[in-house]
């Protein structure tokens, strides 16, 4: 089983394990520009963080690290939602004495972890595989109106190739970001 590294902050330079199959984990670079971008926007110190499709849960576990409060990792396929676990202990083994974020791992389908929801996020991550189909894109999308703090961001990261997300009228998209192969949509509430 492959592993990638939490870039900074507490936990910065620990690896964490990535599933060997059906995970796409989003690269070093990726990860890099997005995080600098958030941390540029201050967006992460304190906020509740919401990784959808967590895979690993390294983008929610790179949030734990640089401060954020709460992280919620959701992730359907039961090997990722253990290995989400064992990551989460090893984020928070590395927390300052008094300090550690609260990390949750629910392993369950986005769509019934949205259903349920009740509690706003500030920064919500969706890095589905890349084959999953537009139309459930755009239910997640739609379930997370009310979901997502007015000031908060959500972040899609899908393949060059796909469509613009199609949003609710409640969200709307304040910037493209394109890596490569990877496309990362920066989306706001209205």
């Amino acid at each position: 089983m492959a592993g990638i590294r939490i870039i900074s902050g507490f936990a910065g330079s620990r690896t964490i394990r990535v599933p060997g199959s059906g995970t796409r984990p989003t690269s070093d670079r990726v990860r890099e520009a997005l995080f600098s971008a958030l941390e540029a926007r201050d967006v992460i110190a304190g906020a509740e963080v919401l990784d959808l499709y967590a895979g690993s849960g390294s983008l929610g576990l790179e949030c734990a690290s640089r401060g954020a409060a709460v992280v919620t990792l959701v992730d359907r396929g039961s090997e990722a939602a253990k290995l989400c676990r064992d990551n989460a202990r090893i984020v928070t083994s590395a927390a300052p004495r008094g300090a550690a974020p609260r990390i949750t791992v629910h392993a369950k389908s986005v769509a019934a972890y949205l259903s349920a929801a009740t509690v706003p996020s500030d920064l919500v991550f969706i890095d589905p595989p890349y084959d999953l189909p537009e139309a459930e894109l755009t239910a997640n999308l739609a379930a997370l109106v009310g979901l997502v703090t007015d000031d908060g961001l959500v972040l899609v990261e899908r393949s060059s190739r796909s469509p613009e997300p199609t949003l609710p009228a409640a969200l709307e998209v304040l910037r493209k970001s394109t890596y490569g192969e990877t496309v990362v949509w920066w989306i706001t509430p209205v």
